[in-house]
């Protein structure tokens, strides 16, 4: 067990209980010319923590722990998209509309696809997911239980939806969530830093926040 200096307080990290779960690294929300951008946003916020997330990745697989991938992304016929998430807002581009790496979020298209420098790798888990929380409409909950996990650390985009969508789901269901706040980012500053305090707030009522560099001493011991 390692101890990792976390927020609000110490995380007892159980290694053989963890789980690494990378949200959403898709070239359409962190690569310049992707959906995130069409939308107006600047998707070299979400390009940064690459490197960063790579080194957590890669800390998971030199200790042989589960790794698991998500993507956002819908099937072909947009069966699984209920309009109410398609038809928000008044973008340029929806779901399932031709884009610049091919339709958006749609499963098999280029921009659903994880970006090469975090591709996954044989025997780590890639989950599709038709909602922003990795836990609604897929086998995740079956899968971590069938690996006897009770904790899990999080990295991935963006921070106040899909990351903290799945950290609540998580929590819910009673586990243990670290978030690697360098290895998380948001279009909006402000809202990633109005995240990680809603989920450290009154004792981690949703969870713990530390850094990258800690989580992966905790796991070298």
């Amino acid at each position: 067990m390692g101890k990792i200096a976390a927020r609000p307080f110490d995380f007892q990290l159980e290694p053989d209980k963890t789980a690494l779960i990378i949200i959403d690294m898709q070239r359409d929300f962190v690569e310049p010319g992707g959906f995130g951008e069409t939308l107006g946003n600047d998707a070299s916020r979400l390009q940064a923590i690459i490197p960063t997330v790579a080194r957590l990745l890669d800390g998971f697989r030199r200790a042989g722990l589960p790794v698991i991938h998500t993507r956002e992304c819908h099937r072909p016929d947009l069966s699984d998209c209920p309009p109410a998430k398609r038809n928000r807002g008044n973008p340029t581009l929806r779901i399932g509309d031709a884009g610049p790496m091919g339709r958006i979020l749609v499963s098999g298209e280029k921009g659903a696809g994880i970006v090469p420098e975090l591709a996954p790798i044989d025997g780590e888990i890639i989950l599709d997911k038709p909602g922003k929380g990795a836990f609604y409409a897929t086998p995740l909950g079956n899968i971590l239980a069938e690996k006897a996990i009770s904790q899990l650390v999080f990295a991935g985009v963006t921070t106040e939806v899909c990351v903290q969508t799945t950290m609540r789901e998580a929590n819910d269901r009673g586990f243990d969530c670290l978030l690697a706040e360098d290895a998380t980012e948001s279009y909006f500053p402000e809202f990633k830093k109005a995240t990680i305090d809603m989920i450290t707030a009154q004792g981690a009522i949703v969870g713990w926040a530390a850094a990258t560099s800690l989580i992966l001493e905790a796991l070298h011991d």
